[in-house]
């Protein structure tokens, strides 16, 4: 298995934490209902030639519609998908394209000096409020009203753990893992802004990268939003294998991009 079926996979099996997976001939559709603003809950996903473009949008467009959710497509390979991208378009589907950096680590936990200002914990219970308000004033995660049941669904299944950073007892810092079989994908890395600069998403990483060793995890990935956070992850053993260039198609709400601000 290629590095890229590799990502692809694990992509899958993260959407199916928290939305349905039905299989079709042209791909599948992830829906879920009770996040419908929430778009990688819902989207058409397409990483084969899409043969018959108009009968597929046709399909995704019922589809969605009849649930009253915005049709979209997050689209993969695109040099064999103009086809689908040209139709999309005439059918008043906005697009977009991004560069996607893929990083892999390399197994080497990462040396920093230790800060005794600094704690880690589990997301519980009784901690889950704390690191839920940091997540929710992200807002390249989508803000509050978003996250909010994604976060919900994760703290409930298996294959996620959540952690809560500590500087000097104030909760401002989080990030997650979420464990497929030998692989793994770290997630949601994020500090409020008044404690940024402190070198806390070392400390983070470093735990993390700990972890995943404890557990026998043989990769954990990383998927970073633009270029400036692919040179962070650098610093602490990610190399980059790979920048898959996807596309998103939707026929309306915004863009990924102005969400992400």
């Amino acid at each position: 298995m290629t590095s890229s079926q590799d990502v692809l996979m694990l992509d899958i099996s993260y959407y199916e934490t928290f939305t349905k997976r039905i299989d079709t001939s042209w791909g599948s559709i992830f829906c879920n209902e009770n996040q419908p603003k929430y778009y990688d809950a819902n989207h058409a996903h397409i990483i084969n030639e899409c043969v018959h473009p108009q009968s597929v949008i046709d399909e995704v467009i019922s589809y969605y519609q009849s649930k009253k959710i915005i049709p979209r497509f997050y689209i993969y390979n695109l040099e064999i998908q103009q086809n689908l991208i040209s139709e999309l378009k005439t059918r008043n589907f906005r697009y977009e394209e991004f560069i996607s950096p893929v990083q892999l680590w390399n197994n080497r936990v990462t040396e920093i000096d230790k800060n005794n200002r600094v704690t880690i914990e589990k997301v519980t219970e009784e901690n889950y409020q704390e690191a839920l308000n940091i997540e929710g004033s992200i807002k390249e995660f989508g803000g509050k009203e978003t996250i909010e049941k994604v976060y919900e669904e994760q703290f409930n299944h298996r294959s996620f753990t959540h952690y809560l950073l500590r500087y000097d007892g104030i909760a401002c810092s989080t990030a997650c893992i979420f464990e497929d079989g030998i692989q793994a994908r770290m997630e949601s890395v994020a500090t409020i802004e008044e404690f940024r600069g402190k070198g806390l998403i070392g400390e983070v990483i470093q735990f993390i990268q700990k972890e995943v060793v404890n557990r026998g995890i043989k990769k954990l990935w990383v998927f970073p939003i633009n270029e400036s956070v692919e040179k962070v992850y650098q610093k602490y053993g990610f190399q980059t294998v790979d920048k898959m260039k996807n596309g998103h198609a939707f026929l309306g709400g915004k863009s990924i991009k102005e969400v992400r601000g």
